[in-house]
């Protein structure tokens, strides 16, 4: 693979060129599994074809390692998904990059098979730096509070009624500002996204982007069929989003 999937962030300029000349290898998707391909066509067919937490979610509901090259502004951003491990290798950690303002505007450029392995893994040479591996939850926890999806995922958006998962208590340090509170309610009862969003401090969009987080985080449990489980009337998004 290129230097920059290992090294920093590179231009899209420069990754661009390389993409034409066709110097990635194992470029394209194709390599991937065929489930999570199909998963990956379905994205594709979506208005935001580009999503990159939708991707995430999908690498993690299949828990397939993929490498993600993440336009990141006028940047690259090469991230290499380990599920299975809780990993994920970056030269940059996600958590240094929340606050920058491109986040917002972050979108997936390439996905394909990942040329690095996880610690431990026995293709020892194929491990890369110790100190560019991270905490897979410090990744999903950014993407999905910073980055450009305000909506819920589609794995758990509908008729639906949520609660953090049973001995969580973790997952109140990733959660700043009103959503520290927010994780807290959660763990005493199953709610609706609309009655989340009526919380001191919260809207549909900040609600929307926790439950992201914390499904992607494996600390959200989902119910259909409980009592508090409703549809939201047609239009009701587009009128509470945000406020």
């Amino acid at each position: 693979m290129p230097d920059f999937a290992e090294s920093t962030l590179w231009r899209i300029s420069a990754f661009e060129r390389v993409r034409a000349d066709g110097g990635l290898a194992d470029a394209g998707p194709s390599l991937l599994s065929s489930t999570l391909m199909t998963d990956l066509r379905r994205l594709q067919h979506d208005r935001q074809n580009d999503d990159a937490l939708e991707v995430i979610a999908a690498c993690l509901r299949h828990r397939e390692p993929a490498l993600l090259y993440l336009g990141l502004g006028a940047l690259v951003w090469p991230v290499t998904l380990f599920p299975q491990e809780r990993l994920y290798h970056s030269p940059r950690a996600a958590e240094e990059l929340g606050s920058v303002g491109p986040m917002a505007q972050l979108r997936l450029l390439n996905a394909e098979r990942p040329g690095l392995r996880p610690p431990g893994h026995i293709a020892r040479e194929r491990v890369g730096a110790e100190h560019k591996y991270h905490p897979l939850s410090g990744l999903t926890w950014t993407v999905a509070l910073y980055g450009p999806r305000s909506e819920l995922l589609q794995e758990i958006g509908g008729r639906s009624a949520y609660r953090l998962a049973p001995g969580r208590a973790e997952d109140l340090s990733h959660a700043p500002g009103a959503l520290a509170p927010a994780v807290q309610k959660l763990r005493q009862a199953s709610v609706a996204l609309r009655d989340i969003a009526r919380w001191p401090g919260m809207s549909v969009e900040r609600s929307s982007r926790l439950l992201n987080a914390l499904y992607l985080d494996g600390a959200l449990m989902v119910t259909r069929s409980h009592p508090a489980a409703r549809d939201e009337p047609q239009g009701w998004w587009a009128r509470r989003r945000g406020g």
